[in-house]
């Protein structure tokens, strides 16, 4: 899944779920924090940004692990 941002989302009664743009493997975990804590680990094997989603869908943090294509000193 090289290049696929990976986002932490509600999964309703579910609990959490990991998942890549596009689709590809979707896991789902009881807690936000156990769902944090695997996106986190995805998103730096494959040097993607993680992007956490609150229970109402919106963006809530945002993490880099990979390319950045701004160009920000300091």
């Amino acid at each position: 899944m090289a290049n696929k941002d990976i986002h932490v989302v509600p999964a309703g009664d579910q609990g959490w779920a990991v998942e890549a743009v596009g689709g590809g493997k979707r896991t789902v975990f009881a807690s936000q924090e156990e769902a944090i804590e695997a996106g986190t680990e995805r998103a730096k094997e494959d040097k993607v940004e993680l992007l956490i989603h609150g229970r109402d869908g919106q963006i809530r943090k945002r993490n880099s692990f990979g390319h950045d294509p701004r160009n920000i000193k300091g």
